[in-house]
């Protein structure tokens, strides 16, 4: 009764110390496993024939446990003594000759008194202390089967495998003890009580699977714990967050508008009709002063165009000419601009200086690149046009 106390004490004691670890994935459906474990078991009955290694048989068994903090876990597990050789004196005719059914708890160790880092380490030990039901098959033409009460002790030396420890391989060394005594005929036919001489030592290997948790992980994670202020304070942030996220949403609206309207204006632009410079075709009020490329230089053919304007500008005191300059789409679009320019130019010169024409009633515009004619040359031009 004392050592359950102890164990009590000492399950308690390491609860406390690993309470002051903040662990996610603790429901229920989490940090389940399950093992399958076989070795050996051991009769350490020390009178009569028995013997230590003698009466030795194989054991099997496996485990379901969950897990409650990083430190105790809680489990059943049923085991079964394969019959090779005989403690009593009438051998059972059954393969496995007695079984254990019971519940245990198991206390880590390694986390209790080191902590618990977030993720099983690769080496870890822990305390296991359980009880249940011991029952020996006996003949039925002999006597009736046994059953007593049994109490279990063991260390579990586990190595974690794999980045995930979702696996586990250990080395499970314990030791059974039959607590019934009589009028009830116990496994080994005495009262036992804590008594060596009635119990048996278990060598044991086991695998464990650990079941996925609802975290993403096969055991508990560590988890920082955050005050009443910090949450307030992160809740803040979100909300401004939030808010400035609305705010760039309307700004996102009128900027996907205003969008629309310029594509709706440029959709009108593209469907309005391209303006084209009208030209009277008055044979009596135009004329045509063609230049060579890249010229702005009034060849010897041009001139009677000019002069035909001259008399038209002496004959009616009145009127006034406008001279426009052309280029063709040769060149670069500022030479181009430039030269029409100085072909306009060049015609309001020849007006002043070769005929006499005041210069006020001439008023000479560059107009760039023309498309006047088809003809690409002929657009290298300045058209005369007298405004009667």
């Amino acid at each position: 009764m004392k050592k359950v106390i102890l164990l009590t004490a000492i399950a308690l004691s390491s609860l406390c110390a690993s309470a002051q670890t903040t662990v996610a994935g603790s429901k229920f459906t989490d940090n389940w496993s399950f093992t399958l474990k076989g070795g050996a078991v051991l009769s350490s009955k020390a009178v009569g024939s028995h013997g230590f290694w003698k009466d030795g048989r194989g054991v099997v068994g496996a485990e379901l446990r969950k897990q409650i903090t990083p430190v105790l876990g809680l489990g059943a597990e049923g085991e079964w003594s394969i019959n090779t050789s005989s403690w009593y004196p009438v051998k059972s005719a059954n393969v496995f000759d007695h079984q254990y059914v019971g519940v245990f708890g198991a206390l880590n160790l390694s986390n209790a008194f080191a902590g618990y880092a977030g993720m099983p380490r690769v080496f870890e030990m822990e305390l296991v202390a359980g009880t249940g039901w011991l029952h020996a098959y006996y003949p039925h033409t002999t006597c009736d089967d046994g059953n007593s009460w049994a109490t279990k002790v063991g260390l579990n030396f586990n190595f974690n495998l794999g980045a995930s420890r979702a696996w586990t391989l250990a080395v499970k060394p314990a030791y059974i003890w039959n607590m019934n005594g009589n009028p009830s005929p116990n496994v080994l036919g005495y009262a036992a009580d804590y008594n060596a001489n009635y119990g048996g030592l278990e060598l044991e290997a086991g695998i464990t699977y650990h079941f996925g948790n609802s975290n993403g992980t096969h055991h508990f994670v560590v988890v920082r714990p955050y005050d009443q202020n910090e949450i307030d304070a992160l809740n803040a942030q979100i909300n401004a967050l939030r808010a400035d996220l609305d705010a760039c949403g309307a700004n996102n609206a009128a900027l996907l508008a205003q969008l629309a309207d310029l594509q709706a204006q440029l959709d009108a632009c593209n469907r309005r009709p391209a303006a084209v410079e009208k030209v009277v075709k008055d044979l009596n009020n135009i004329r045509y002063v063609f230049f060579n490329c890249g010229s702005s230089t009034i060849q010897a053919n041009q001139q009677p165009n000019i002069a035909m304007v001259a008399d038209q500008l002496k004959e009616n005191k009145s009127a006034t000419v406008t001279v426009k300059g052309y280029a063709s789409k040769d060149g670069s679009l500022a030479f181009n601009k430039k030269l029409a320019q100085r072909r306009a130019e060049a015609v309001k010169k020849a007006l002043v200086k070769r005929y006499g024409i005041a210069a006020d009633r001439i008023q000479a515009e560059g107009m760039g690149i023309g498309d006047l004619f088809e003809e690409n040359s002929w657009n290298r031009v300045s058209v005369c046009t007298v405004n009667e």
